[in-house]
């Protein structure tokens, strides 16, 4: 299949230079994907706005290089590839502005050399389109200037299966997707690229099944390592992962990834009603419009590259929407990145395919469609920054409540909502159940006569067993506990 798929795309640029001069016309292709990624950038910087803090996995990543505060505590599932994104910034300055314009801008370059690899395999304009489509979507536009991991496995993805689709001749470009990926979720890069695996050893492609495995290889070498060193080994730090994650299993998710479209990052547990279907409505046309680009490809001759586009797309969502009881939106992104591609391919197809009288018609219904499309697209992500702002701002008045109080480094937070504050408040955190279970009763009251420690958890909720006889005080909705050596800091 990649055999016949790369005569396939021969084809496809000698008819393209039969009409317009090579250069000329691989020139105007980079200024539409150009432009797709300048303002994919803009909109970042106007709609989600530097100024807002950081969240709650954001604190854990930037912890790891930051000055900020200590290094969060690790869980199994989680990956340093982020870390390793916001170090140029976050290692020396803990401006959360700085952070996101750097990684806006970058999120902008990632996506513009992402469609241009898939240059020959689909048109340009093909490209500019799906590039607008995914970088329109809310959680797309949300997620590329944070310090999270989904949005560079998208890039990753785009990267890996547009070059495979080129392969033999861009061998390269699938080692450096795949470790991309495997760099930033290890898993997800399982995942997206089994479609390609199976093709590969199906049909004896051995040169493209050693660049996937080559950079699969180096991109989760770090996380196999630190897995052996620091969680068991790589058994236990997958079955760490699982157990935190719910345990993978036949989990009929599709409905909370429904309900989490309205703008809640994490939907867990996904109880609650559906959105309105104004909000949803784009999910029910998704597929459709998919199937619509693989009968496009037929027409076209270019079944094959389109056909192995969806399969890496349907596997990247499968995890997230039938073995995990949980949702994210966040999750989504490498199927939406992949998807966009035929999308754009089937509706490109309606608006300039010849089609007499049904062509103005078919034209102005996608326009006016998209033209809805974006409306609640951004009236969500309005809805998303907002609120989240004010939960980053409810967390530094904490933390700066906190110093108040004494509670200055070295110190420790636990209880409710301790991670993110820690990071805020310059302390370290620590947790006796849970994910994020890194500390025990007694390591935590030991270490609370040697420095200021403060257990926080809502107002209506009694404190852990080992900060009850600890001096209370009020903050912001918390009941704050602090410990013995903390009380004498306080006003």
């Amino acid at each position: 299949m990649v055999h016949g798929a790369n005569s396939t795309l021969v084809g496809v640029r000698r008819r393209d230079t039969a009409t317009v001069p090579g250069t000329v016309w691989r020139r105007r292709g980079d200024v539409l994907l150009a432009l797709v990624a300048g303002a994919f950038v803009l909109a970042q910087l106007v709609l989600v706005r530097p100024w807002m803090g950081l969240g709650w996995d954001e604190t854990v990543y930037v912890s790891q290089v930051s000055a900020q505060a200590p290094p969060s505590y690790f869980s199994a599932p989680r990956a340093r590839g982020i870390s390793l994104l916001v170090s140029p910034i976050a290692s020396w300055s803990t401006s959360t502005s700085l952070l996101r314009v750097y990684l806006a801008v970058l999120s902008g370059i990632g996506l513009y050399l992402a469609l241009r690899v898939w240059r020959g395999v689909f048109p340009a304009r093909v490209l500019a389109g799906a590039g607008a489509l995914f970088a329109s979507l809310w959680v797309t536009v949300y997620y590329g200037p944070q310090a999270m991991p989904n949005y560079w496995v998208a890039i990753g993805a785009l990267v890996c299966v547009g070059s495979f689709l080129r392969a033999p001749a861009n061998l390269w470009g699938v080692a450096a997707g795949a470790a991309l990926m495997a760099l930033m979720r290890p898993t997800d890069a399982v995942w997206v690229t089994l479609p390609l695996l199976a093709l590969t050893v199906a049909q004896r492609h051995w040169r493209p099944l050693a660049a996937l495995l080559t950079g699969a290889a180096l991109g989760a070498a770090q996380w196999v390592v630190e897995a052996y060193l620091s969680y068991g080994g790589l058994e236990q730090r997958l079955h760490d992962g699982s157990r935190i994650q719910g345990g993978l299993g036949w989990n009929f998710a599709v409905d909370d990834q429904m309900r989490s479209l309205v703008g809640r990052t994490l939907c867990r547990p996904c109880t609650g009603s559906m959105p309105h279907p104004a909000i949803t409505l784009w999910w029910y046309v998704l597929p459709l419009l998919a199937l619509l680009g693989l009968v496009v490809a037929v027409r076209a001759g270019r079944t094959a590259r389109t056909l192995v586009t969806l399969a890496c797309a349907a596997s990247a969502a499968f995890p997230y929407l039938f073995l995990i009881g949980y949702a994210a939106p966040r999750f989504l992104l490498p199927a939406y990145a992949l998807l966009a591609i035929p999308v754009a391919d089937g509706l490109l197809h309606l608006v300039t395919a010849p089609g007499g009288k049904w062509r103005p018609v078919a034209t102005t219904l996608i326009a006016l469609g998209l033209a809805g499309h974006l409306a609640v697209q951004y009236a969500v992500l309005d809805h998303t920054v907002s609120r989240s702002t004010a939960d980053r701002q409810a967390w530094e008045r904490t933390a700066a409540d906190l110093h108040r109080l004494g509670v200055r480094p070295p110190c420790l937070l636990t209880g409710e909502e301790a991670l993110p504050i820690a990071y805020y408040a310059g302390c370290s955190s620590a947790a006796v159940s849970g994910s994020n279970a890194n500390s025990t009763a007694a390591e935590i009251k030991d270490t609370a006569r040697r420095i200021p420690v403060a257990h926080l958890v809502p107002a209506q909720r009694g404190p852990a067993g080992y900060a009850r006889d600890w001096t209370a005080y009020r903050i912001d909705g918390l009941q704050v506990r602090i410990g013995p050596a903390g009380e004498d800091g306080g006003p």
